[in-house]
């Protein structure tokens, strides 16, 4: 454990990555609270980087969609081209709304 990624006994741990990629893009409000959680608390929470935040939070959102919709298992994997790409329709953003 090195000095810039120890703080109080706790190593940063990066998971490895495959070349495997889904992209997000964030309002200027939740990039730069993103930002702020790696800064000032990322070390003591294991969050590397942003993408190590942001990463954490979808594997427990995937986590508790699973144990909601699909017993507690994962689904079959969907490669990449297989989902309807681009903007969301407006019937998907009015419904996503009602859940925030």
């Amino acid at each position: 454990m090195t000095g810039a990624n120890v703080e109080q006994g706790r190593a940063v741990q990066r998971a490895k990555r495959d070349d495997n990629s889904i992209s997000a893009k964030f309002t200027q409000d939740d990039a730069e609270q993103i930002r702020a959680v790696v800064k000032h608390v990322g070390v003591l929470e294991g969050y590397g980087s942003a993408n190590d935040f942001v990463e954490a939070a979808v594997k427990r959102e995937l986590r508790r969609a699973q144990r909601k919709y699909n017993n507690g298992k994962p689904w079959e994997g969907v490669q990449a081209g297989g989902i309807r790409p681009g903007r969301r329709t407006r019937a998907e953003i009015a419904a996503r709304e009602d859940r925030q």
